[in-house]
């Protein structure tokens, strides 16, 4: 189905065009002009292996809490195309970044002194891909 473009729609479209306006950058993690607000932002795995999704979660974690960020979400996804399944020899539960990063999170004490909460509803729940981290206060 071709859908023709309204004459309203492409007016619209005009005036964003040629307005001076710009985008917020979605691939930055906080702008200069936000750092003393709390704030929530996101951080996608998809397509890292474990040991590689676990430094850039440590450091993320760091990173906004440095920054003062609020809430974490992070993107995980569910696991379905995972071949683990196939392993006999590797958990189908616990090789995946949608337990295994939230394990990594819970057994690191450096980390957890910086959180408040980790929503584990959401990790538990088949479907979602994501979960929640809220951070605590830097006070620094």
């Amino acid at each position: 189905m071709i859908k023709k473009i309204s004459d309203k729609d492409k007016k619209v479209w005009k005036s964003f065009i040629e307005s001076d306006e710009k985008l917020e950058d979605k691939d930055k993690i906080l702008s200069s002009h936000s750092i003393n607000l709390r704030s929530q932002v996101s951080i996608d795995l998809h397509g890292y292996g474990l040991e590689e999704a676990n430094k850039k979660i440590f450091n993320f974690i760091n990173e906004c809490f440095d920054k003062n960020v609020e809430k974490i979400n992070i993107i995980t996804g569910k696991g379905s195309r995972s071949k683990n399944n196939e392993n006999p020899y590797q958990s189908s539960n616990l090789s995946i970044l949608k337990h295994s990063v939230p394990d990594f999170i819970q057994n690191n004490k450096e980390l957890m002194v910086k959180i408040l909460s980790i929503d584990l509803n959401s990790i538990n729940s088949p479907l979602k891909g994501n979960f929640n981290i809220i951070l605590k206060k830097n006070k620094n």
